[in-house]
């Protein structure tokens, strides 16, 4: 058997038979799934109930070990939500399997169509947020001040829009911005609270399934971390996750949002509801830029960053690239705060 690029799969089915439950696995119950994604590929074990998440590299810019034990975590803590695949297993990196693999539980389900599933993302978001904390962070990341990091992330992605090939007007429009997230120009006022929960990070809709209820479920857990819910509700619904993935490709209007934040307000206790909604703007122009300075860097390394992709995919992403760092549409979506 020969896999796709990055890991053998004579070396995957190797080491999920080492898995207690997994001993009598046959290699032909290994299934590659179509490439969806730049960070993983996906194996589904016909007849387990399971997928493989094997990762192409580590958007974080993380060693293997240390990439896999963050994704570990994240899915044995966020499984109390509910709205999660559970954790089933670790492959540790070696030959043929150079990252390592993740064991999840399989979800059944169809790729989101907006606005209409867009309530039930708000409430898988809510379960996420209404987490109780564990008793401690780490590994996975949990800054003090989570809109300081966010702006300071932005600042250090910031240097990929010096290198993209963009144009003078794109370039005016994002310094205007980058200069008014710098003074906070629409932060509340400094007593506001500020909530710290578990966060998603990447969950623009394509990273959700919808089952035959109607749930959904978020499936790609690799950035959760803890941090501002308000970042989450932007990456939600912004233009630029909502036209993301190929098979959601949608644009919501003023209202739908709205009525996104609402499902997700009327989702999570009050308290939580009152401390996070100040923050929606501020945390909208922020999220958006941490999503135009990565798109920035697709721009000038492309597909590079993840070997082996699709051409339709890559197709997409560069045309993604292009769509969104057009000054056009920087005026657009920053109208919403403007």
């Amino acid at each position: 058997m020969s896999g796709p690029v990055g890991f053998s799969m004579e070396s995957l089915h190797a080491g999920l038979i080492r898995l207690p439950r997994l001993a009598d696995l046959s290699a032909d119950a290994l299934e590659p799934m179509p490439l969806k994604g730049v960070a993983h590929d996906h194996v589904r074990l016909r007849g387990r109930r399971l997928v493989v998440r094997i990762p192409r590299w580590s958007q974080l810019g993380l060693d293997a070990w240390t990439a896999l034990d963050r994704q570990a975590t994240a899915f044995r803590r966020a499984e109390m939500s509910g709205h999660t695949p559970r954790f089933a297993g670790l492959l540790p990196p070696g030959e043929g399997l150079p990252l390592g693999a993740l064991v999840v539980g399989e979800v059944e389900g169809r790729t989101p169509v907006l606005p209409d599933d867009m309530p039930a993302i708000a409430r898988a978001l809510a379960a996420l947020h209404r987490m109780a904390p564990p008793d401690f962070f780490e590994p996975l990341p949990a800054p003090p001040d989570p809109v300081a990091a966010l702006l300071a992330q932005v600042e250090r992605q910031a240097a990929w829009f010096d290198r993209a090939p963009l144009s003078t007007q794109t370039r005016i429009l994002i310094a205007e911005e980058l200069a008014a997230a710098r003074v906070g120009d629409l932060a509340p006022p400094p007593e506001t609270p500020m909530p710290l929960t578990a966060v998603g990070v990447d969950v623009h809709p394509g990273n959700f399934l919808i089952d035959a209820h109607g749930k959904a479920w978020f499936t790609d857990l690799e950035k959760l971390q803890y941090g501002h819910p308000a970042s989450d509700l932007a990456h939600a619904s912004l233009y630029t996750s909502t036209k993301w993935d190929p098979g959601v490709d949608a644009e919501l209007t003023a209202a739908e949002i709205d009525a996104f934040i609402a499902a997700w307000a009327m989702a999570v206790p009050g308290d939580l509801a009152d401390e996070v909604l100040p923050w929606l703007k501020p945390l909208r122009r922020l999220t958006w830029l941490r999503t135009l300075s990565w798109m920035a860097r697709w721009s000038v390394e492309g597909a590079s960053l993840s070997p082996g992709m699709p051409e339709n995919l890559r197709t997409h992403m560069d045309a993604h690239a292009t769509d969104i760092l057009r000054p056009e549409r920087i005026e657009q979506v920053r109208r919403e705060w403007r």
